[in-house]
């Protein structure tokens, strides 16, 4: 596979305001592609994922997360495009590349008729890089790390997709690893089995390891995630920190009143376009909303008047503020903005 000359070893992106050289990055992409027949599935990807940050990788279904993944780890080859990770060339330097990697790729696959303990003594095995003197002690570890302690010596045939999910993290900490790639960690976990993927992710960065983690689900993403990038039909439409990516939204005005019309009006005259969240009849209504009160928002635009001058104008107007605030946009709506999409924001 002929992947081009390597670029230069500078990567500009929108990381938090910051460029940052090779030295710096776990993963760099280049104008990375992939084809299948006559159809694109990535179309010129440049990734720049620092090291040591928790790296969310965004998409609906079908826009290319999973078949970049594959290319990354060297079990696609990329129709064109340069892939450098931890440092190294892919495909060329991927003998020295996987040992240092840990991942979970489209779900695990494990023997049914073998326990837990037994599928990562005989996945260890093969591994040829890893010392057979320390073997069960560290699966032992592994296990109780993802909470299947309990579980070691039950047949995987009897394990839930939660429990097999878990497995395959388990499996992709068997020895310490500069990089863990995971495809939807917490597809199939219950509220508890997410919670503690989340803080097994956290964990592992705070003890250097880079973890990119490909999802759908938002929420998840906004409580582990560092930074992200967003893919959409097979190409890259954002990337940066999480912060970063929040705050090239538009800001919204929230005003919580019990004058909705009166709201309404003011914002209006004031060049903004109010809405009102919920319905403060409905049995469901929020629960700020219960004395008649509800609460109205409006995108800024760029010329918008100050926060305070907004606030003036409203009580001028009569209009009963019982709260105010400038709120940057959610990922989601960025989401949204940027691919024209919706997404699954809970489990």
């Amino acid at each position: 596979m002929t992947l081009g000359a390597p670029p230069t070893a500078e990567v500009a992106g929108e990381l938090g305001g910051a460029e940052l050289t090779g030295a710096d990055l776990a993963i760099e992409t280049h104008d990375v592609t992939k084809r299948f027949g006559h159809q694109w599935a990535v179309d010129g990807i440049d990734l720049a994922v620092p090291r040591g940050s928790v790296f969310g990788f965004l998409g609906p279904n079908g826009s290319g997360k999973t078949t970049t993944i594959r290319v990354l780890l060297g079990l696609a080859a990329a129709t064109g495009g340069h892939v450098r990770v931890l440092g190294q060339e892919v495909p060329r330097d991927l003998s020295e590349i996987l040992p240092r990697v840990g991942a979970l790729v489209e779900g695990p696959a494990f023997y049914p008729f073998l326990t837990g303990a037994a599928n990562l003594h005989r996945l260890d095995t093969a591994d040829r890089h890893a010392p057979a003197t320390t073997r069960r002690a560290r699966v032992d570890g592994a296990l109780e790390r993802v909470g299947l302690g309990h579980a070691a010596d039950k047949k995987v045939r009897a394990y839930s997709l939660g429990m097999k999910q878990r497995l395959g993290i388990a499996n992709a900490l068997l020895s310490p690893r500069e990089l863990l790639v995971l495809d939807e960690p917490t597809n199939g976990l219950d509220p508890q089995g997410t919670r503690e993927v989340r803080g097994l992710v956290r964990a592992l960065a705070a003890e250097g390891t880079t973890v990119f983690v490909s999802s759908h689900l938002l929420t998840e993403v906004e409580q582990m995630c560092t930074h992200v990038a967003v893919m959409s039909v097979g190409t890259l439409v954002a990337q940066g920190s999480l912060d970063a990516l929040r705050r090239a939204g538009r800001a919204h005005v929230r005003v919580l009143t019990p004058d909705v019309d009166g709201a309404r009006h003011t914002l209006s005259r004031l060049g903004l376009v109010p809405a009102v969240e919920g319905d403060p009849s409905a049995p469901s209504g929020p629960a700020w909303a219960a004395d008649g009160g509800a609460l109205v928002t409006a995108p800024l635009p760029d010329a918008a008047p100050a926060p305070e001058s907004i606030v003036a104008a409203l009580v001028d107007a009569g209009v009963r503020v019982r709260g105010f605030a400038l709120a940057e946009a959610t990922l989601e709506e960025r989401f949204v903005a940027l691919t024209g999409e919706g997404f699954d924001v809970a489990q």
